[in-house]
């Protein structure tokens, strides 16, 4: 199984409908098409949405090197609203790429590319994935 397989079949991502357009060592781009499932009672797409599908992509990102590694913490800031029938692309790029404590920055982008969230995350590094490196 590939990296691409093993977060393709991921039950969360699924149900929150992201797609995984790329992944490579230390970087993934995943999508979500913003549905009504995704909005608030404000009638925007909820901020949990986009915390989600910025960890999704991190968790690529930094798995992309055969190592189980957990979140330990993350943090997102809000720039613009983002509406129903949006296109959000999550782009993860590892900054440090620790043994045990890597750390990414993932930016979130509209079908316009227009900014509208930046989340930054750290993980730790567990045990070594049973993975097929041909991505």
């Amino acid at each position: 199984m590939t990296i691409k397989e093993y977060f393709a079949q991921d039950p969360f991502a699924k149900m929150l409908g992201a797609k995984i357009l790329e992944i490579s060592e230390g970087f993934a781009k995943i999508s979500l098409i913003v549905t009504s499932s995704h909005i608030n009672a404000y009638g925007i797409c909820h901020g949990g949405v986009m915390f989600s599908l910025a960890d999704i992509a991190f968790a690529a990102a930094v798995n992309s090197h055969d190592v189980v590694t957990l979140t330990t913490g993350g943090n997102i800031s809000y720039f613009y609203p983002v509406h129903l029938g949006d296109q959000l692309n999550a782009e993860a790029n590892e900054i440090i790429d620790h043994h045990h404590l890597p750390f990414a920055e993932v930016r979130i982008t509209n079908q316009s590319g227009t900014l509208v969230a930046l989340f930054t995350a750290s993980g730790y590094r567990k045990d070594m994935l049973e993975l097929d490196r041909s991505i």
